[in-house]
């Protein structure tokens, strides 16, 4: 297939949205509250990976990047997910503890955005995540120096071994370099397809910490 073949292709992708109406009257007063609902709703449709979230973070170069991790917790205050503290997003975080979360879930034609300040979570409370997964992804933890080069996958595998002999018989501690963060939102969008390109956009946006609900233009 051409270039401008391809190209021609993906200009004529496209379906309406049908998805039900999304008013300010009809969302909660809290933008977790109103998540919870639509993530149980997500659950309930058993959608893949429904926890599946776009997180970007940005550089002290100005430079963004995202990728997707799993969200792992909602809390009153904002919305859990763990790393490599030394990974790309670790350290960008470091120099920027400010992020956006995406979520997409297209069977029901919804998104919602998220943006805010990131935290680290406590020890105790990483560790007692780290204890709930399974033993090989707790090896894999300490086993992946996340972001750094490798020369190929065999010498990953050789140290996964390795450790996986080191740690045989005992508990996997937590490794110091690996945890949770928290990200606490300042602003969060439910987004519902609906047809004609005229899609409902309820944004919550956080004022001297109260919420202010507006809707946008799609």
């Amino acid at each position: 297939m051409s270039v401008n073949k391809a190209q021609q292709d993906v200009e004529k992708i496209r379906r309406d949205y049908a998805g039900e109406e999304l008013s300010k009257s009809a969302v909660k007063d809290d933008p977790i509250a109103q998540f919870k609902e639509w993530f149980e709703q997500a659950l309930s449709a058993d959608l893949l990976d429904a926890n599946a979230m776009t997180l970007a973070t940005v550089s002290d170069s100005m430079q963004p990047s995202s990728r997707i991790v799993l969200l792992k917790g909602i809390e009153e205050r904002g919305f859990r997910f763990y790393t490599n503290y030394s990974s790309q997003k670790g350290e960008e975080l470091k120099q920027n503890p400010k992020a956006s979360l995406c979520f997409y879930w297209a069977p029901l034609s919804r998104q919602v955005r998220i943006q805010g300040k990131v935290e680290r979570l406590s020890p105790e409370i990483s560790e007692s995540y780290f204890k709930q997964r399974p033993r090989p992804s707790q090896i894999g933890a300490w086993a992946s120096k996340q972001s750094n080069e490798v020369e190929s996958r065999k010498e990953l595998e050789s140290k996964f071994e390795e450790l996986k002999e080191h740690f045989e018989g005992q508990e996997v501690p937590l490794p110091d370099f690996w945890g949770g963060y928290l990200l606490v939102p300042d602003r969060v969008e439910f987004w519902q397809g609906r047809p004609s390109r005229l899609h409902d956009r309820i944004c919550y946006k956080k004022e001297a910490e109260e919420w202010k609900l507006s809707r946008l233009a799609p």
